[in-house]
């Protein structure tokens, strides 16, 4: 039986996550999205560029927004941010962070292994796309599903 993604996440988990991306956005002018999907045919970084573009996430101002895939029924995900944040974290910063996701996720803690590795992303962007009085919210925190 195929998990739908819409219903992966409780009402409260859902609150949770978006809590965690409101927090992670407060002291910064990055863009924090996360989008969870049913399946993953290909490879999970592939199928998140496809949805970041879709997302038009690349259309920051200062090009630092960063989505957060999950493929629930695939048990795929991936990480992926634009030019201007990839720029200014370490090589090995995506892949830390999803070591850290994947410590979560094999032990079934979904939302914790996301909001972990959104508060990380958050302290991270904190430094270098630090929150101006006059940044306004580019992209939606709301949870995407396809």
């Amino acid at each position: 039986m195929s998990t739908d993604a819409k219903n992966f996440f409780t009402k409260v988990e859902k609150t949770t996550l978006k809590r965690a991306i409101l927090n992670a956005e407060l002291d910064t002018s990055g863009e924090i999205r996360v989008h969870i999907e049913s399946e993953c045919k290909g490879e999970a970084l592939d199928r998140a560029t496809f949805i970041f573009q879709k997302l038009k996430m690349h259309k920051t101002s200062l090009h630092n927004g960063i989505l957060f895939y999950l493929a629930v029924e695939s048990k795929k995900f991936a990480i992926i941010g634009d030019t201007g944040i990839n720029q200014a974290v370490p090589d090995n910063f995506w892949e830390d962070t999803k070591e850290i996701m994947a410590g979560h996720f094999t032990e079934g803690r979904f939302v914790q292994g996301l909001s972990e590795a959104i508060s990380l992303t958050g302290e991270k962007l904190k430094r270098h796309f630090p929150h101006h009085s006059d940044d306004i919210n580019e992209l939606s925190d709301e949870i995407s599903f396809s």
